[in-house]
């Protein structure tokens, strides 16, 4: 599991975690949360705040994807 959850944070030149996916995950989550406790319970999230996590989200799968297209350095 540790390593499967690793590999998925790994950046794809050196193999370190990379903290724009991490970021990316970490504001998922916390929609996600912001999601099922709407969903659930009577506590509402500020549309302000809900609205800049999904961002955060958007542009980091943007900018993690983009690095499938780039070239990479060959050593």
């Amino acid at each position: 599991m540790r390593m499967w959850f690793s590999s998925l944070l790994a950046d794809g030149t050196n193999k370190t975690v990379s903290s724009k996916r991490f970021i990316t995950l970490a504001a998922f989550l916390m929609c996600s949360i912001a999601f099922m406790t709407e969903l659930f319970t009577e506590y509402h999230v500020s549309k302000e705040a809900f609205d800049s996590m999904m961002y955060i989200v958007i542009a980091g799968l943007g900018f993690t994807a983009s690095e499938k297209f780039t070239k990479k350095e060959e050593k």
